[in-house]
């Protein structure tokens, strides 16, 4: 893995060890919002087709829905997220290659090779100092035209539903190291290059789906 801009192996070395750890109890802590998720998998996988990159593929929960017309890059910087991805592969119908990058800084990832970048939860868990860099990597990768699908979860203006996101802050920092106060949106409209065609809530005002193209 390499990095090559000062600052970023010091703020993401935290969530590299983090997940490293993690990774190996990750589906059981994530069970319980797995059961909402896996409904949106889906729709929000099945119909990509082409040359893919998830960015930030975890445990693998994604593989199964892409289709055989996918030739997917499935990075993310936690070896250990990556061998627990590994034992997902043969529900997968794509073909698969890991890469251990991280997504502020994925250096072995070829320029405008991409269809599709696909990250879902990933802007959350990094700092929002560094979300410039991964969506410049996304711009980066993409060929002109190239399209992106990102899902994040972000703070509610619901009274009740911002009680309880505050009350599992804590859980969702020290675990994932994620917040809910990442602004990806707002980096993303900022950027020359990508174009926001379409947002939309998944769920509430909360699980925000965010789509769009390279420029």
């Amino acid at each position: 893995m390499h990095f090559g801009i000062p600052g970023v192996l010091e703020k993401n070395k935290a969530n590299q060890d983090r997940y490293n750890l993690t990774a190996y109890i990750y589906d059981i802590l994530d069970f319980p919002w797995e059961l909402q998720y896996r409904q949106w998998r889906p729709d929000l996988i099945g119909d990509i087709r082409g040359e893919v990159i998830e960015a930030g593929v975890g445990t693998g929960r994604n593989l199964k829905y892409y289709s055989a017309d996918v030739n997917l890059t499935a990075v993310d910087f936690s070896p250990s997220m990556l061998r627990h991805a590994m034992t997902r592969v043969r529900g997968a119908r794509c073909r698969v290659r890991f890469l251990c990058e991280d997504a502020c800084r994925m250096n072995s990832v070829p320029t405008g090779h991409y269809d599709w970048v696909i990250a879902t939860f990933l802007c959350c868990v990094i700092p929002d100092e560094l979300q410039h860099l991964a969506i410049a990597e996304f711009s980066r990768i993409l060929k002109p035209g190239g399209r992106f699908r990102l899902v994040e979860m972000i703070h509610s203006k619901n009274s009740a539903i911002r009680a309880r996101q505050n009350l599992f802050a804590p859980f969702v920092r020290k675990v994932y190291g994620a917040g809910f106060d990442r602004d990806t949106l707002s980096h993303i409209e900022q950027s020359d290059e990508l174009q926001v065609t379409a947002t939309r809530f998944l769920k509430h005002d909360v699980y925000l789906l965010i789509e769009g193209v390279r420029k």
